[in-house]
């Protein structure tokens, strides 16, 4: 079984939201992901600054099984990336919900409210399995 912080919110297609409490969201890709995924050679982030739609791409994660898009769960602006991410993409395997995250974004209130929490999100997994 997956990794699953109760502190975060999910979506189906297996991204993870941190609030950060200031309108601003930390983003990345869940530990039941990059298990799928495997050993991650690559990583392509967006440029800060952009505006982004709920459901559009807006990061790249490249393992040697398969190229894989991020998509943003939440519309927003890009306010941050993980740089370190360019020379470590490996560090989303051994830490997808600490140093492996990949973006930040800053978002409207209340957006989060139909994010998966811990539960729905592990149903999802389980209706997969």
């Amino acid at each position: 079984m997956s990794n699953l912080p109760a502190d975060l919110k999910y979506t189906a297609s297996h991204e993870w939201i941190r609030d950060e409490g200031d309108g601003v969201v930390t983003i990345g890709i869940t530990d039941h992901a990059q298990e799928l995924l495997g050993d991650l050679v690559y990583v392509e982030l967006p440029e800060i600054g952009r505006e982004v739609d709920a459901e559009e791409a807006i990061a790249v994660v490249e393992s040697v099984k398969a190229a894989s898009d991020v998509y943003a769960p939440i519309a927003g602006e890009v306010v941050a990336v993980n740089e370190a991410l360019s020379d470590s993409p490996e560090v989303i395997n051994s830490d997808a919900y600490g140093a492996g995250w990949l973006l930040k974004m800053k978002i409207e209130d209340g957006a989060l409210d139909d994010m998966l929490d811990v539960d729905a999100y592990q149903a999802v997994l389980d209706d997969e399995g």
